[in-house]
Order: structure tokens, then C-alpha cells, then sequence
């Protein structure tokens, strides 16, 4: 397993005092258990509904513009102008905000309208686009220009558990 073995690198090159191999090594295996994670991510995301087409799902462990966590996301499409983006990210810089917004009922609805998708708590704006916070730790977004109806029914469509397994 490439994690354990960036681990193992990274205990020899300590022990032999090599603290920048260290260092290395470790990095390296964080980014590959980030990777990980983003593929777990990614099997969470709904295939497209009766109607629609999916796109592969795009999954990435990259810095999220110095944000650092993983991401998954897919985009969906129903005719010429008609597309839903579902997008989960975990262990995000940004999580801390949302989580403080969605802690703050006042504050959540300066954001959007509350709802509940399944038994989990959403906002949703003006024009339709979805946000969640599930597990204290994956912000899940659905967004695009297609009606708010179907915003919600590809949010309901998310394997919540599959999130609520890796957590």
C-alpha cells in the first residue's frame, strides 16, 4: 500500500535523522490519503437522474487554492441549457465558516432559506443553489442554472452515508 510504504519511508528517514526526508515522506503520504479521501468522495456523488447525463466524477486532493481538504464533484445535464453541479469537499479551511453559519440560524438565513434535504439541514438561495454541511465535516453544494426542484432532488439523490461512513 503506497500510504503505508510513504510511512514507513518516513519513520527510517527519522530514525536515521534525516528530518527533510521526513518530511517529505510524510507529505507525501498525506497528499495520498487525501487522494483517497477524494475518491470516497466521489462514489457519494448521485448518478444522474431519469433524464439527465453525468459527467465522470472529477476528484482532486490539491491545495483548493491554499484551502488544502479533498473534493468530488459532477456535473449533470438535461437537454441544451439545463445543468446541475453536485460538488462535496471535506476537511476544507473554509468547513470552520460554514459550520459557524449553519451553527447560527439568524446568520444562515441572511444566506438563504432553511430546508431540510432527507433529515439534514440546507440553505438554499434565492436562485435554488443548495448548501449542506454533513458530519461536521463535508460541505456539500448543488448549484446550476436548472430549477430549484431539480437542485433539491439531486441533493436528496447524494449517498449521505457513504460520507457519514468515512467521517
Amino acid at each position: 500500500d503506497e500510504i503505508a510504504d510513504a510511512i514507513s519511508e518516513a519513520q527510517k528517514s527519522y530514525q536515521s535523522g534525516d528530518l527533510v526526508a521526513t518530511k517529505q515522506a510524510l507529505d507525501t503520504a498525506s497528499q495520498l490519503i487525501s487522494q483517497r479521501n477524494a475518491e470516497g468522495l466521489a462514489k457519494a456523488l448521485p448518478k444522474a437522474l431519469q433524464g439527465w447525463t453525468a459527467d465522470d466524477a472529477d476528484s482532486s486532493a490539491v491545495g483548493l487554492m491554499a484551502l488544502g481538504g479533498s473534493m468530488a464533484s459532477r456535473q449533470y445535464r438535461k437537454g441544451e441549457t439545463n445543468d446541475v453541479i453536485v460538488s462535496i469537499t471535506a476537511d476544507n479551511a473554509m468547513l470552520t465558516q460554514q459550520l459557524a453559519v449553519f451553527a447560527n440560524s439568524q446568520m444562515a438565513g441572511l444566506m438563504g432559506k432553511l430546508i431540510k434535504i432527507n433529515s439534514e439541514k440546507a440553505i438554499q438561495t434565492k436562485e435554488g443553489d443548495i448548501t449542506m454541511v454533513i458530519a461536521n465535516r463535508f460541505v456539500i453544494t448543488v448549484n446550476g442554472n436548472a430549477s430549484a426542484d431539480d437542485k433539491i432532488a439531486y441533493a436528496k439523490a447524494i449517498d449521505i452515508n457513504t460520507l457519514i461512513k468515512m467521517n
